[in-house]
C-alpha cells in the first residue's frame, strides 16, 4: 500500500530534479561510506546530528557532577544526602545501560 501523500511526494521530488537542485551535490557519483552496522546507521546518523547521548551517558554526566559537588561540600547531612543520590543515579544508569543494550 502506497503512502497517501506519495503523489505530493514524488511531484516534489520531480518538481526539485527539474529545477536542478541535485545538481552537485556533495559526494555526487562517489560511493556510500562502508557502515559497519547498516541496521542502526539512520539511528546513530540522528543522534549524531542532534547532538544526542544515550540515556545512560546523560545519567553518568549528572553522576560526575554530583561526585564534583561531594568535594565541594564540608557539611556532613549535605554528604550523606549528595551520596544517596549518587547511589540512585548509578542504579539509574545501570538500568538505561540494560535497556539500551537490549
Amino acid at each position: 500500500m502506497d503512502h497517501p501523500l506519495m503523489d505530493l511526494i514524488s511531484a516534489r521530488i520531480a518538481e526539485a530534479e527539474a529545477n536542478g537542485e541535485f545538481d552537485n551535490l556533495p559526494g555526487a557519483g562517489k560511493p556510500l561510506p562502508r557502515d559497519d552496522d547498516p541496521e542502526n546507521a539512520l539511528l546513530r546518523r540522528i543522534i549524531k546530528e542532534n547532538n544526542a547521548v544515550p540515556p545512560f551517558i546523560a545519567l553518568g554526566r549528572e553522576l560526575e557532577k554530583l561526585r564534583e559537588e561531594l568535594k565541594r561540600t564540608a557539611d556532613d547531612v549535605s554528604r550523606k544526602d549528595i551520596m544517596k543520590e549518587m547511589s540512585m543515579m548509578e542504579a539509574k544508569i545501570a538500568i538505561a545501560r540494560k535497556e539500551w543494550m537490549r
